[in-house]
């Protein structure tokens, strides 16, 4: 067999792994990817989805930068130990956001193998933005209101009221952004300020602003909880690639959690 035959053989079992999994054609799709995991090439996954979503199907993934904030725990890390000049130096080099060309490499290949795919568009969130490619791209990504990183007013929203799929692909629950919006319907979530660098006119300049608390380190004990929390339907799981996957209806995920963050943060917080 050639190269050329394996590799659309290859595609075409992971398109039918997809199906099997209850990707639909014509649906929305919010993917959280480790290729090391699912194995192959980011670009002939990212055919594969958007072959298993069909030309009327949305593909979506998160394009966040968190490379852009000192307030992010990725510079936190970074510095951790740095004299304050060397702190310095550090913001004094960090690029301003661009939502045509900033990159997200914490997202993985296959979040900025779709970035980079031609006719994807971007929110415009500093530090949140999503890309998503598709007919329902523009409406799903518009009004990303900056002070809102994924509550109401971000993408997270606008796929919940779509009705939208998460694949999980070789991933946790750990990743699952959706929980997030959740935190934002608690009754009086906590708040922090948050800052980052960004270009309004194209001057640069260090913009700060309040926004919810987000907090994922429980994500993994909340995902397992409501998986097997009975949901018919909710979560279904199966092979994509060489990764064990899991496909869950978003609705059901951040209706869940609401319920479940309420009870087992103390004080929302």
């Amino acid at each position: 067999m050639s190269a050329v035959t394996q590799h659309l053989v290859s595609g075409e079992r992971t398109v039918a792994q997809l199906a099997g999994l209850g990707v639909e054609r014509g649906g929305v799709l919010l993917v959280h990817a480790s290729m090391r995991a699912a194995g192959g090439d980011a670009g002939a996954m990212a055919k594969a989805l958007r072959t298993a979503l069909g030309p009327e199907g949305t593909l979506v993934v998160p394009s966040f930068t968190p490379e852009n904030s000192d307030t992010s725990p990725s510079y936190l890390n970074r510095v951790r130990g740095l004299s304050d000049e060397a702190r310095g130096a550090v913001r004094a080099a960090m690029p301003p956001f661009d939502r045509v060309v900033t990159p997200a490499p914490a997202m993985g290949r296959l979040a900025e193998t779709v970035r980079l795919t031609p006719g994807a568009e971007r929110s415009a969130h500093p530090q949140t933005s999503f890309t998503a490619i598709g007919p329902a791209a523009g409406k799903l990504l518009a009004r990303h209101r900056p002070d809102c990183h994924l509550g109401e007013d971000s993408p997270l929203a606008r796929l919940y009221e779509a009705d939208a799929r998460i694949l999980l692909l070789g991933t946790g629950f750990d990743t699952c952004t959706a929980f997030h919006l959740a935190e934002y319907r608690l009754p009086a979530p906590p708040r922090r300020l948050y800052r980052c660098v960004v270009a309004p006119e194209g001057r640069r300049r260090w913009w700060e602003y309040e926004d919810v608390a987000l907090d994922d380190g429980d994500f993994s004990v909340l995902g397992h909880a409501f998986e097997h929390a009975g949901t018919t339907g909710a979560v279904r799981t199966g092979p994509v690639g060489a990764a064990r996957s899991r496909l869950v209806r978003l609705r059901a995920a951040v209706d869940f959690a609401v319920g479940w963050l309420g009870e087992h943060r103390t004080g929302g917080g």
